[in-house]
């Protein structure tokens, strides 16, 4: 959920990019190759390198999390940057013993050509063309806000949370268990969300029916896209990152901690404590293996 413009989705060939725009944070901190030059990082796991692979030019620069890389242009910060990949880090290896949690995510991420790309302005997005065949997600530099981890999870909310995970259950959990996670209808998860929806809508109604917990009213969002959304909901609820956070949110979900999950939707809450599916039960923090 974002309190700003969403912007329309991008789909180039089998590329499928879901782009927002949001404001946050204004540190402005550690900007990374303005001048040419590429400053690594001081980060323990993660390198940030120069980028030259094809059809990525418009961005300086990556870090490579799990062979998941993360691009960005020129002006996102370095600490940015680096918050990112720890948080995707996290998310894919939750328990923090260097390996992957889900082999069969990863791999479909990888097989899916995952990646995640980070932007300053909207003219970054606008002049990005990217290959085709590959799964993308982007990540605003200016609402991936570490603080907030700092901050009692109070404050303007750090959106790397939605957009990593985003990317990972599109590129990963959708492709690799399309029966359980598949954004179309039919699924295990698309059933449990015309539930939460009270009802099966292509796109979002004009008033949800009375009981309704999901709620979302983004016009721009289709039925996959809302799937999508629901994911991102239902883990990080679970998780504890929504449990300061009803008053901002309960115009669209109102399920925002693990207890309410359980009680109120249970259907969902079974798919996510499913053992098979190695899901994440630690909110990343963006201190991956401290």
């Amino acid at each position: 959920m974002k309190k700003s413009m969403r912007l329309l989705s991008v789909v180039i060939s089998a590329i499928t990019l879901i782009s927002y725009i949001s404001c946050s944070s204004n540190d402005n901190t550690n900007v990374g190759g303005n001048n040419g030059t590429i400053n690594p990082g001081n980060d323990p796991n993660f390198t940030i390198v120069a980028n030259s692979d094809i059809g990525f030019t418009n961005f300086n620069r990556k870090v490579m999390v799990f062979d998941i890389p993360i691009y960005a242009v020129s002006a996102v910060e370095d600490t940015k940057l680096l918050h990112a990949a720890n948080i995707m880090a996290q998310y894919l290896d939750n328990n923090e013993d260097g390996t992957v949690d889900n082999t069969t995510v990863h791999n479909t991420m990888k097989a899916n050509k995952a990646f995640l790309f980070m932007w300053k302005t909207s003219a970054d997005m606008n002049n990005f063309n990217p290959p085709s065949g590959f799964s993308g997600q982007d990540l605003g530099a200016d609402e991936t806000v570490p603080v907030w981890h700092t901050n009692g999870h109070t404050g303007t909310f750090d959106a790397s949370l939605e957009e990593v995970w985003h990317i990972i259950t599109t590129a990963g959990h959708e492709r690799a268990y399309p029966t359980v996670f598949s954004s179309q209808t039919g699924s295990e998860i698309s059933a449990a969300m015309d539930i939460a929806r009270g009802g099966r809508f292509e796109n979002p109604p004009a008033s949800y029916p009375a009981g309704a917990w999901y709620t979302y009213t983004d016009t721009t969002c289709n039925y996959s896209c809302q799937v999508s959304e629901y994911l991102y909901w239902i883990m990080t609820s679970m998780l504890g990152a929504q449990e300061n956070r009803l008053s901002d949110i309960s115009h669209e979900w109102k399920l925002n901690t693990r207890v309410l999950v359980q009680s109120q939707d249970p259907a969902a809450y079974t798919i996510f404590t499913n053992p098979t599916y190695i899901l994440p039960t630690v909110l990343p923090d963006g201190t991956y293996r401290r």
